[in-house]
């Protein structure tokens, strides 16, 4: 699904920052992937690439065949749209939206029918266990009720790709893990999955760890020095 190659971005500013350096790697439609590393090593820069929200300054990302750097901005939003759903550590939930509002804003902007909206809503609510409170804003709500409405808007409209930033980050072990139930339940099903974690028991759920440090990706006696 994704072939990254020589992947190399830069943030300017009055020092320049180099986030990711030379990094070449793939994942394989169905593959449920952990990324590893400390702060600011590139991991985030990383998923944001793979998920259209930033590109490359050198280097050639393929999504499933595609190079990504001849896509028009129309194309690059209907990839977001259609292909990739996002799970954020802060959840990033509008906070005078009720959980099924919140879960259904990506079907509005794709313009789906009132109708079918609701059911697709409350399908990917219960799948996350919150289908009762449905009509809760985020601030009714607990860490964990907050990340499982983040979980079921990334997945409510059946995309190819779900990236993960430190989903369980912010939350404790109980609900940490039953996010990771959730999300090892979609990767049973097929999904391919991308995550950004700092917990070593929750990377073990995933069929593969890669680890960052400094923008490069390394082996894993590295990453411990």
């Amino acid at each position: 699904m994704i072939r990254l190659s020589n992947i190399r971005k830069s943030y300017r500013g009055d020092v320049d920052t180099v986030a990711l350096r030379d990094v070449s790697m793939s994942v394989a439609t169905g593959e449920f992937l952990a990324v590893m590393g400390p702060s600011g090593c590139g991991k985030s820069t990383l998923l944001n690439i793979m998920g259209f929200l930033d590109g490359a300054d050198e280097g050639q990302y393929l999504f499933e065949g595609e190079d990504v750097s001849s896509l028009s901005e129309r194309r690059l939003t209907e990839y977001r749209k259609n292909s990739v759903g996002f799970v954020f550590q802060n959840y990033q939930l509008v906070e005078e939206l009720s959980a099924a509002e919140n879960v259904g804003l990506l079907l509005a902007y794709r313009d789906v029918p009132r109708r079918q909206r609701r059911v697709m809503v409350d399908e990917a609510l219960e799948r996350v266990g919150l289908f009762e409170r449905r009509n809760a804003r985020p601030n009714q709500l607990s860490g964990g009720q907050q990340q499982r409405v983040a979980l079921a808007r990334a997945l409510v409209g059946r995309p190819r790709l779900i990236l993960a930033d430190e989903p369980t980050g912010n939350l404790d072990t109980k609900n940490g893990d039953e996010i990771m139930d959730i999300m090892s339940g979609l990767h049973a099903e097929g999904a391919t999955i991308v995550m950004v974690t700092h917990s070593p028991r929750h990377a073990a759920r995933a069929g593969r760890t890669v680890h960052m440090l400094d923008g490069r990706l390394v082996d894993a006696a590295e990453a411990t020095i």
